[in-house]
């Protein structure tokens, strides 16, 4: 493959690729010759690099690096979505490189590129891969971040994105407990680049987080394939006032002004007619909080200030769920009989309801699965109610 695997390693990753990695481990002295270690990380990585980055996988010769770095490492969706955000430019510096997966994507759009690497051999696989990506304009550094920070020249446009994991290899979130700490690094930052793009973890309160970092322009919320993945903020020298918020899904993008309210929606009648829809804003926007500004740009009704559903009739394009409501039961047991007869299996959700979904199931008798989804949910007028619903 290449000088980072010898000759028996990589015969031993050729004639394995689809094998259990976990058998293979076990069966390891079987094959004295093999680096075992780097060859588990190449089948494993091949396998993960299939699903999560297909334009890596689909390039041959690419080695790959341990679990966690895959683990950690952006999708090329995701990679993808930060190069189209970042204002191109000649000179980009990534501080925190890893596998060099925003890297690569980003150097499509700057002249010259560093990577910055802290561990020496994530720097040997980013220059190896580089190569093989026919990425040429992107120099590898081994250094701390922080380190090169002080030391660099300025440039058009820096990333980062801080380890989320502490000296014990434990997950961690908040800011300040991440490595490099950009809040206090951001006044540095800002004095070496007119733009920093910052990519933290998706567990981390909106609020919190525009309010521990200055000169937000832009925050965008990323989710695909229904889960929130990323937030990635944009710092600009020169922007002061309020950032704009960028609730992003699955190609979908919903953008508010934060800290402009939206005029209060009505709240849903809690009548049932035929042509009733039932909406659940895609995770970015449950992130984000924006449930007003989505029932006033699509016409909705809520059903309640906490459920954080929204009920109307149908609406081409919503960025979420949408799902026709077929019937609607209070908890009264003569009703829920009614509403649910003949019905044995369905996906069981909650929203702002007394009971946890796996409670409603056995309470109900529902199995998992199905065609059907039925919302356990409180109205505005404080009634528990059961929304028998069909995925549009």
């Amino acid at each position: 493959m290449n000088e980072l695997l010898d000759e028996a390693t990589r015969r031993f990753v050729a004639n394995h690729a689809g094998d259990d990695v976990s058998r293979l481990a076990l069966q390891g002295a079987r094959w004295p010759g093999v680096d075992m270690r780097l060859a588990l990380d190449q089948i494993a990585g091949r396998l993960a690099a299939r699903r999560k980055l297909p334009l890596w996988a689909a390039a041959e010769g690419i080695v790959y690096p341990t679990h966690l770095a895959m683990e950690q490492c952006s999708s090329d969706a995701t990679a993808r979505y930060k190069a189209s955000i970042m204002p191109p430019g000649d000179t980009l510096v990534d501080l925190t490189g890893g596998l060099g997966v925003d890297c690569e994507a980003m150097a499509q759009r700057f002249a010259q590129v560093t990577y910055v690497e802290r561990q020496e051999r994530l720097c040997q696989l980013a220059r190896h891969n580089f190569t093989i990506l026919g990425a040429h304009n992107i120099r590898v550094v081994h250094a701390e971040a922080e380190e090169y920070l002080h030391s660099m020249a300025p440039v058009d446009a820096i990333y980062i994105d801080p380890s989320r994991r502490d000296h014990a290899g434990r997950r961690t979130h908040d800011i300040a407990d991440c490595a490099p700490n950009v809040a206090e690094l951001a006044h540095v930052l800002l004095a070496k680049t007119p733009t920093v793009m910052v990519k933290l973890s998706p567990m981390l309160d909106v609020s919190h987080t525009l309010e521990a970092l200055p000169a937000v322009s832009d925050l965008h919320i990323v989710s695909t394939d229904g889960e929130c993945k990323e937030l990635l903020v944009l710092m600009h020298r020169s922007h002061s006032g309020p950032p704009r918020v960028h609730c992003v899904s699955d190609g979908n993008t919903f953008v508010i002004n934060w800290g402009a309210s939206a005029p209060p929606q009505p709240a849903w009648n809690e009548i049932w007619h035929e042509a009733l829809c039932l909406y659940e804003p895609n995770p970015s926007m449950m992130k984000a909080g924006c449930f007003d500004h989505v029932a006033a740009h699509y016409g909705l009704a809520v059903v309640s200030r906490y459920s954080h559903l929204l009920m109307g009739c149908p609406r081409d394009g919503f960025p979420g769920r949408a799902f026709r409501v077929e019937a609607v039961s209070t908890l009264n047991k003569t009703r829920l009989r009614s509403v649910l007869a003949g019905l044995t299996q369905a996906n069981v959700a909650v929203r702002n309801f007394p009971l946890r979904a796996a409670e409603l199931a056995r309470r109900l008798r529902m199995k998992d699965g199905g065609d059907t989804y039925l919302f356990g949910t409180t109205t505005a007028t404080g009634q528990h109610i059961v929304l028998r619903c069909r995925k549009l």
